[in-house]
């Protein structure tokens, strides 16, 4: 419990070096002084000395007494740096003060029923944009569009794509960019979130790209020869309806790509996920109480492939293919045609 109690406020530590970018000044810099490592980051001095006390005893910085110098090791540095790219963990811990702000509502929520809206979150989303921005920008083109076979060729040659629950759009955009010949088309239910993807493909001049403000439980908007959904299912009030209306859109050769977390839907074969209790809280305090919110089914974060291949199979797909990427043990990606 002790550990415990030192890990959280060290993680709540490690949000803020990620936030005020002082883990990016520290490495690039040789051991320094408070001072000096206040004054490159443009930080109060005594803030980065309390700070940097908290790195020290948590073993994530080094410190000379006699020289009064702090340094962060390179291979700490791996982990903890925007140059980091998805393997930034520091990152991951924002989600510690967005999450603790609800903290009461969910307690209501255990009492009285029901869930905590969507509004109650005004970070999430931009936190989320910048945790699949790395993800999109190295592996979705080069290494998760080729795990569903043939289509990257017909993306090249041209065809018409959706993404659900596109967020800000990114990889609506990555996409767009790379294969110029095809149509894209990105749907959310947050206008915030459309606003930030159409000023995006704006600013990267992509024409065959647009975004629509629209509820996906009530349909989609046309046939598409591949559809794509990056950790969204697991949100829905309706994730039947949603699956179930994603089969009826696509084309007879048509392919639906879905992310989601990788997990077992037995709780006992979850025991060593590396990121087992983050991802279960996570879920307690974001995924699964969103979706009771609005009514829902309430799956959470955790539902786990066993689950997610039975909805998908109740909604029509008969071929149902899971990958992992190397190096990432947090998402499952799921291949499937009618």
């Amino acid at each position: 419990m002790v550990t415990m109690l030192n890990d959280a406020f060290l993680g709540m530590l490690v949000s803020i070096g990620h936030q005020t970018r002082l883990f990016d000044t520290m490495a690039k810099m040789p051991a320094a002084t408070s001072d000096a490592i206040a004054q490159a980051a443009g930080l109060q001095e005594r803030y980065v000395r309390e700070w940097l006390g908290g790195m020290v005893v948590g073993q994530i910085v080094s410190y000379d007494p006699i020289s009064k110098t702090y340094a962060l090791p390179p291979e700490h540095a791996a982990f903890l740096t925007r140059s980091a790219g998805a393997n930034n963990l520091a990152f991951f811990t924002q989600y510690i003060r967005l999450l603790s702000v609800v903290e009461g509502d969910v307690i209501r929520a255990f009492k009285e029923g029901g869930g905590v809206g969507y509004e109650k979150y005004p970070d999430f989303q931009r936190l989320q944009a910048e945790e699949s921005e790395a993800l999109y920008d190295t592996a979705l083109v080069e290494e998760i569009l080729p795990l569903a076979e043939g289509i990257v060729g017909r993306l090249r040659s041209g065809i018409d794509v959706i993404d659900i629950g596109t967020g800000q759009g990114h990889a609506v955009n990555v996409m767009a960019r790379a294969f110029p010949n095809s149509r894209f088309v990105g749907v959310d239910f947050s206008a915030e979130g459309i606003e930030a993807a159409r000023t995006e493909a704006a600013s990267w001049k992509l024409p065959n790209v647009r975004f629509e403000v629209a509820d996906i439980a009530a349909g989609l908007p046309g046939e598409f020869d591949l559809v794509t959904a990056f950790d969204v299912i697991h949100d829905l009030a309706k994730p039947k309806v949603v699956l179930t209306n994603i089969s009826r859109a696509l084309r007879p050769e048509g392919v639906f790509l879905m992310m989601d977390m990788a997990a077992s839907s037995h709780l006992e074969e979850n025991l060593d996920h590396p990121f087992g209790p983050a991802l279960y809280g996570v879920s307690l305090m974001h995924c699964m109480t969103v979706s009771l919110a609005q009514g829902g089914e309430g799956l959470g974060t955790m539902w786990g492939e066993q689950m997610a291949q039975e909805y998908l199979k109740e909604a029509g797909f008969s071929s149902i293919q899971v990958h992992h990427l190397e190096g990432d043990p947090m998402h499952a990606f799921y291949v499937t045609r009618l």
